[in-house]
């Protein structure tokens, strides 16, 4: 008996990967995130197979199915959405699945910054200007450690994804200008994939009066760099100087 910790991806339900979509429509057991999971993906589930939304179970009780599926030697799909080791709180189900002595597997997801770079059509690194991208939140019920606040972050002038904080838009704006400058371009992405996904683009002097006028509070995500502008600066890895040795490889 095993469990699958299978990501869902960002909702796009071709953005799959081959081995996800197989073990969704064998799945005999599947617990999934049922406020997040695209409904369509979980609609993949074969009409016998045992469901359980995990927006209205604690971890003891997501726990209590894997030792009952372990007695019944019966596999466990454990559907997230996005890209489980990116805010997916499988640290402590890991764990627990540790003790009790079942094996697991993790089955990577595209995640919504992927998502979100995709819809607004831009490289989150640039040439000489941006070659680090941070994957962060603004805290909530889960605080952070004082030298991860955004203020720290944002040193740095690396392209930002902001997780699970479009309720802060305004404060996140205010924060940043003063490292980014107002005219720094931003953007927020709601449901990024989904069909009824979302883009509002701004800067940070004006993205949180954007967003507010949208009312979007929840499931989106925020990007902040001056990669967003698409640049004009121009890799070296297509220099004519450049053997065709070097494009075989990764940049350096």
């Amino acid at each position: 008996m095993k469990v699958y910790i299978v990501g869902a991806g960002a909702g796009n339900l071709e953005w799959l990967t081959v081995q996800a979509d197989r073990l969704i429509r064998q799945a005999r057991i599947c617990i999934y995130a049922g406020s997040l999971v695209n409904p369509q993906i979980v609609d993949l589930l074969p009409d016998n197979c045992e469901r359980y939304d995990s927006a209205r179970m604690c971890l003891d009780e997501i726990v209590a199915i894997y030792a009952e599926a372990r007695a019944r030697d019966v596999d466990v799909i454990r559907l997230h959405t996005g890209e489980p080791s990116i805010y997916g709180a499988i640290g402590e189900q890991m764990n627990a699945l540790a003790e009790l002595g079942i094996d697991f597997e993790m089955i990577p997801g595209i995640s919504a910054f992927q998502a979100a770079a995709a819809a607004l059509q831009c490289e989150l690194t640039a040439p000489g200007i941006a070659q680090t991208v941070i994957l962060t939140r603004t805290a909530g019920r889960t605080p952070l450690p004082p030298e991860q606040e955004l203020s720290r972050l944002a040193q740095h002038k690396a392209t930002l994804c902001i997780y699970l904080s479009t309720e802060n838009i305004a404060l996140i704006c205010e924060q940043l200008r003063p490292f980014y400058g107002d005219e720094c371009p931003a953007a927020v992405v709601y449901h990024a994939s989904w069909p009824d996904q979302q883009i509002i683009r701004g800067t940070l002097l004006t993205l949180h009066s954007l967003v507010d006028k949208t009312g979007i509070t929840r499931t989106a995500l925020i990007l902040v760099g001056q990669a967003l502008g698409r640049p004009k600066n121009v890799s070296k890895l297509y220099d004519s100087s450049f053997s065709h040795g070097y494009r075989g490889a990764r940049e350096p």
